[in-house]
């Protein structure tokens, strides 16, 4: 009689593998880090997230020297700015993307939680959720892997990021973790690169417009996002994103 195979578990499987990348590879300069995971999640399939917002322009700019058919995911939550919306477009023939998806909420979602787009204004996580976490899950489910702009100076919660880490059976992987606002400043100098319009009236960090307004002198740059509120991030970068992962709620 054959003995049986144990189950796989995939999701220790990633943790081991995001823990080994980390060890071997995260302090590599993100260039490096953006190549050799291309290379490395080829097969299962990498992309990138972009909110389009204040300093997105730099880890593109990178993706797109390295690989332009490279998908970039978008969520068009339906509460962006406009000026957003044009610097998407703007930026992604500045820089030749080719792949570009726009996700958005379910219709069904938004009739039933939120029909007359007011859900911000009494829960703000109910509102995250619909346009912004679920969205996001789908959006990743066909990739083993993708990359985030996310910094570690840009809030408390990101303060010990790793640039490679597990969500459930997938790598989020965050090549910019190291970088300050020097870096990011420098970088956008040295390559001429286009500005989200929004920074030059002081949002440093932008999200939904019900939600953002500019910071403050002394502030961190994340200040403007919920300001007010205890929340600081909008549930698509948290570890809890893997329960949206799963089949059964996709």
């Amino acid at each position: 009689m054959e003995a049986r195979q144990k189950p796989r578990d995939a999701g220790r499987e990633t943790f081991e593998e995001a823990a080994f990348l980390e060890t071997r590879f995260g302090r590599l300069a993100p260039q490096e880090i953006i190549a050799l995971s291309a290379e490395r999640f080829a097969e299962g399939g990498i992309a990138t997230v972009s909110s389009f917002g204040a300093d997105s322009a730099v880890l593109l700019h990178m993706v797109a020297a390295i690989d332009p058919k490279l998908p970039v995911l978008f969520l068009d939550t339906g509460k962006h700015f406009g000026e957003t919306l044009d610097y998407r477009d703007r930026l992604v023939d500045d820089l030749g993307l080719v792949d570009v998806r726009i996700v958005t909420p379910l219709p069904e979602a938004l009739d039933r939680d939120d029909p007359d787009g007011r859900l911000h204004l009494s829960d703000t996580e109910a509102c995250c959720a619909i346009r912004k976490v679920e969205p996001m899950a789908r959006a990743v489910a066909p990739f083993h892997a993708w990359f985030t702009g996310r910094k570690r100076f840009q809030a408390s919660t990101r303060k010990v990021m790793p640039v490679f880490e597990a969500v459930g059976e997938r790598v989020r992987v965050n090549p910019l973790a190291q970088w300050t606002t020097e870096d990011l400043a420098a970088y956008m100098r040295e390559h001429a690169l286009r500005e989200n319009p929004l920074v030059a009236f002081g949002y440093f960090s932008i999200g939904c417009f019900p939600c953002t307004q500019p910071t403050k002198p002394g502030e961190d740059p994340r200040a403007g996002r919920w300001a007010g509120q205890a929340k600081t991030e909008c549930g698509i970068h948290l570890t809890g994103l893997e329960k949206s992962l799963t089949p059964s709620s996709l």
